[in-house]
């Protein structure tokens, strides 16, 4: 089978291009498949994440990252857009390719209208409101709702659209192509919590949302229950705000850490991971956490929590609320016969989030389409 991508670039080190790049290794060494990543804005450097030999990359030069600056930014991004068109064109009607997948880039506005016989797909890597929830303005929240409702007519031409979760999928109505596959966790652990320490950790970069503000104010009333209790929360960022409200409150028993290279050892030494987030895509650390055995408590904030978490691992608790958030942090670390048996069936759920697993249900709805 025939399979091509679009995306801005791969040279950024986000998740997207991380989950995308394993993807197509997987579908061009394991699975056989002739695939292709068609960018717009390489400009010839390397991409950031080991892309197998197998896959073929085209860049189309388009080049919008030079204009974003631009006070005609929006004049502009027009024009590069035909140029965008012109050129993918070409390139889909000499490949022959027979499906195109677009990450939800600049191409969404037209792949759908470029007949070269592909199947035409969305796949998007971020909640329908991610970027309502990314910022406290009410007027900006206002105006990109606006824009995300004008999106769905045109989702509707795509042969299927993509989304991580089925919480989302409900954000978004009555789709007659939407279809869920979450993403895939790349991590085999070989070591895992005993239960035995008095460490719980949570993991993600310093900014607003991670709610760290909100975790530091949930760990101030759970540690004066739990002596001998550590948080250690690791991440890079800006850690200066949240050591203010460290010292402005007098919280105790915390630590901020650097990212580091070894995360699946930090949670090994933990007991349970807690996640404070006030919104997610599809919260991977969430899954890893789990494959090494933590139980997880979190705020059931958008969207990913409530997909991932069972009773039998996990305590959900309403988004922003702190107080709960702190009685669900005592109740799991007092609970050292409960969490022996969630980190078992954590494990056991991680599995269902395996590369192999995720990677099936795509080859499954890839043959679908074909066979249309």
């Amino acid at each position: 089978m025939k399979i091509a991508y679009t995306i801005s670039g791969l040279f950024n080190s986000g998740g997207m291009e991380n989950i995308l790049t394993q993807k197509a290794n997987y579908l061009a060494d394991r699975l056989g498949y002739d695939v292709t990543i068609i960018t717009t804005d390489q400009k010839g450097r390397e991409g950031y994440f080991p892309l197998s030999d197998k896959v073929k990359r085209v860049d189309l030069g388009v080049n919008y990252c030079d204009f974003k600056d631009s006070k005609l930014w929006q004049i502009k991004k027009e024009l590069l857009k035909k140029r965008h068109r012109a050129r993918l064109s070409e390139v889909l009607d000499a490949e022959k390719f027979d499906v195109c997948i677009s990450l939800m880039d600049f191409d969404f506005d037209f792949l759908y209208k470029i007949n070269d016989g592909s199947r035409k797909m969305i796949e998007s890597h971020f909640s329908r409101y991610a970027k309502v929830l990314a910022t406290p303005n009410r007027l900006m929240q206002f105006a990109q709702k606006v824009r995300t409702f004008s999106w769905k007519n045109r989702i509707s031409k795509y042969d299927r659209f993509v989304v991580l979760t089925h919480e989302d999928k409900a954000q978004w109505g009555d789709l007659p192509n939407i279809e869920v596959i979450p993403n895939f966790i790349n991590t085999d652990p070989t070591n895992f919590a005993s239960q035995d320490s008095k460490k719980i950790i949570s993991v993600g970069r310093m900014d607003y949302q991670k709610g760290y503000d909100m975790l530091l104010n949930a760990w101030k009333i759970a540690q004066k229950k739990l002596p001998g209790w550590q948080l250690d929360i690791f991440g890079g960022g800006d850690k200066k705000p949240f050591m203010d409200i460290i010292e402005t409150e007098n919280i105790k028993a915390v630590t901020f850490h650097n990212p580091t290279s070894e995360i699946g050892k930090k949670y090994a030494e933990s007991s349970f991971y807690v996640m404070s987030s006030r919104y997610e895509g599809l919260p991977l650390v969430l899954l890893e956490a789990m494959s090494c055995g933590l139980p997880v408590v979190s705020f059931q904030c958008p969207c990913g929590p409530a997909d991932i978490i069972k009773d039998k691992f996990g305590i959900l608790v309403p988004p922003g609320d702190t107080e709960t958030l702190a009685d669900a942090i005592v109740r799991c670390a007092e609970n050292q016969s409960w969490r022996e048996s969630a980190s078992q069936n954590a494990r056991a759920e991680a599995r269902n989030y395996s590369k192999d697993a995720i990677m099936k249900r795509w080859q499954d709805l890839f043959q679908a389409l074909n066979h249309k």
